[in-house]
């Protein structure tokens, strides 16, 4: 048999446990992880090597109903995962509304590439439910093969790997053979700031506010970042910065430890707070901060 290599796209409504698979299944954190929906906004590929495969999984934002022009590219992201795909694997758990999202799942039963439907959280669950679950999903997609698995507890996916590993046609290596990902270091300390906001604060703020690395200089002993915290409006950046400064020296400092061990050095890092108007909402600053797509 000759090499293998395909691009394996996780598709599926926000909160279903798709960043925890992609990072389990690439043995990798690439996708950070939230219990909030919209963790995830890329398309983050993570490549997996042996000697005689290449497997590129494709992590993408949660499927939903766009409210204003970010959202709308983030549903572009999962969208155009389905035109790539050599292998599908749509996500949902044990909770989920089956009809939430009726049009995209249309479109998943349209495509042409293998689906793998990954039933998730399996483990809080009895038997007579996970039936029903069977029996519903083996009629809502008939051509999907069924995963019962839980990411968390990593129950059932080295069968999952096996059988993405058995769909993959073969094909030379898309990337590099030593590559990881397509994306630069300074895409992760964007994320790894968005994280420490994600976890940090409540409602609506963790969804105004997109990160920026204005500098990154490495020199042999430590990496000095300096990073832009933008906020859709006034009253945002007070918040983010919290009395005294306590809120943003906190995700500082979070991220720094976070960041030292990504990067494997000490890092000096700065964040500062900008107010970019409606930024969610306003194509120069989407394209400014990749949405482009």
């Amino acid at each position: 048999m000759g090499h293998k290599a395909g691009y394996v796209n996780i598709i599926g409504n926000p909160n279903v446990g798709k960043s925890t698979l992609s990072n389990l299944l690439i043995g990798e954190k690439l996708s950070i992880i939230t219990s909030k929906a919209q963790t995830t906004r890329h398309r983050i590929l993570g490549i997996v090597n042996g000697d005689d495969y290449q497997l590129i999984f494709s992590d993408t934002p949660g499927v939903l109903k766009p409210n204003y022009k970010l959202q709308e590219s983030m549903l572009k992201f999962s969208k155009s995962a389905l035109k790539d795909a050599d292998v599908i694997l749509y996500v949902t758990d044990t909770f989920e509304k089956y009809d939430k999202n009726d049009e995209f799942l249309e479109q998943v039963k349209k495509s042409t590439a293998p689906i793998l439907l990954v039933l998730n959280k399996v483990d809080l669950i009895d038997q007579e439910r996970m039936d029903d679950l069977f029996d519903f999903w083996k009629q809502e997609i008939p051509s999907a093969e069924i995963f019962p698995i839980s990411a968390l507890h990593a129950f059932n996916t080295d069968n999952l790997f096996k059988r993405i590993l058995e769909l993959i046609p073969e094909a030379p290596p898309y990337f590099d053979k030593e590559a990881l990902t397509d994306k630069p270091e300074r895409f992760f300390i964007t994320e790894i700031i968005r994280e420490k906001i994600l976890t940090n604060y409540k409602k609506e703020i963790p969804y105004s506010v997109e990160i920026e690395v204005e500098e990154f200089v490495e020199t042999p002993k430590q990496v000095n970042i300096r990073s832009v915290i933008h906020v859709a409006r006034d009253s945002q950046k007070g918040i983010i910065i919290g009395h005294q400064g306590k809120a943003l020296k906190k995700v500082g400092t979070e991220a720094r430890i976070d960041m030292e061990t990504f990067l494997g050095k000490k890092v000096f890092l700065e964040i500062y707070v900008k107010v970019s108007k409606d930024w969610r909402d306003k194509d120069n600053f989407l394209r400014q901060f990749g949405y482009d797509q």
